[in-house]
């Protein structure tokens, strides 16, 4: 089987700024733990205090881009990966490229002049995490970038595509055109709920684009979200599941399959009117690093398996496994080679 560039993810690349806090810093930034919000004025000075006050890391973040990495190291196999998005000319981005390009990831970037590249502070109390993004260059993706012959070709040559819900806030239009090109060939399109204020504020977008998603994966907080959005009463994730399958389809050629992840609680898969729950390995609490990445993981290590034609029951246990590795460190990284068959 050929496998390079088979996977093509589009999103926001940042770098993670990520740091233990404490409770008071999470209050004084009006901040929640296990959430992802947009940086508002309010937020801004909390990277430099982060800086200041803990011991930070920095890390190549952004949900698709550690998707997309994750993948490319659970199947070990160079260039099976691109990804696209914006970063900008100036040191953080020149880390990003280095990053991508020792993950094995073949990044086609659009580089902007005067926007910094984006960051997002990750802030871990208690293992549980809350990100702040201040999207910065991530936000300049324009569909032009798309369109270039050598960027449209990453999405000829691509079978799998994945993109995070997150992208719907810069370029629905260059989603709507990768999604249309799936559809229009057969080919295998993903998304991800990605965070509660994504179902509420972006609604019309995410409609827009849902009936082309074969697999859409979320975790229980956002799933819960997108219930109350298109107004269903039911807080019941299996149901939730449920009725994401049943949404209408663009293209009859892939069942869609709902993915939903409940943290230490098992995985709810829907699929052709049924759902199946998977259970997640006990980790015990002091093994438990951070939580950061972990619902990025899951999706990386699922689709690794799923470019390969392997059952979703494989491809649940492969996200359970990538995600289990990532809590135990710090940030979306990982060991140089999968342990995992």
């Amino acid at each position: 089987m050929e496998y390079e560039g088979i996977l093509l993810g589009m999103g926001n690349p940042l770098l993670d700024i990520s740091a233990v806090v404490d409770d008071e810093f999470l209050n004084k930034y009006e901040i929640k733990l296990n959430n992802a919000i947009l940086a508002e004025d309010k937020h801004l000075p909390m990277y430099g205090e982060m800086n200041e006050k803990f011991k930070v890391e920095f890390i190549a973040g952004g949900a698709t881009q550690n998707s997309i990495r994750v993948a490319q190291w659970m199947l070990q196999k160079p260039g099976a990966t691109s990804y696209m998005g914006c970063i900008g000319k100036d040191k953080f981005g020149e880390e990003m490229k280095r990053d991508a390009k020792l993950a094995g990831v073949n990044v086609h970037y659009y580089e902007h002049e005067s926007v910094p590249t984006g960051t997002c502070a990750v802030c871990i109390v208690g293992g549980e995490r809350s990100l702040v993004a201040n999207l910065s260059a991530a936000n300049c993706y324009k569909v032009d970038h798309l369109k270039k012959p050598e960027n449209w070709a990453l999405v000829e040559k691509a079978k799998y595509y994945y993109i995070a819900g997150f992208f719907l806030t810069v370029s629905p239009e260059s989603i709507q055109l990768v999604a249309e090109h799936a559809a229009a060939n057969n080919k295998y399109f993903m998304m991800n709920l990605s965070a509660p204020f994504i179902c509420e504020f972006f609604k019309d977008p995410q409609e827009k684009v849902l009936p082309y998603a074969d697999t859409v994966f979320g975790n229980e907080d956002e799933a819960r979200a997108f219930s109350k959005a298109h107004g269903w009463e039911t807080d019941d994730i299996k149901e939730i599941a449920l009725k994401i399958s049943q949404w209408p389809k663009a293209s009859e050629t892939h069942k869609r399959i709902t993915v939903i992840t409940q943290g230490a609680d098992p995985v709810v898969v829907a699929e052709d009117g049924k759902v199946k729950t998977f259970p997640v390995p006990l980790l015990p609490k002091e093994k438990l690093v951070d939580t950061n990445g972990a619902g990025d993981a899951f999706v990386g290590g699922f689709i690794s398996q799923l470019v390969q034609g392997k059952p979703i029951d494989d491809c649940v246990r492969a996200g359970n496994y990538a995600a289990n590795v990532i809590i135990q460190r710090s940030g979306c990284t990982y060991p140089e080679k999968p342990d995992f068959n």
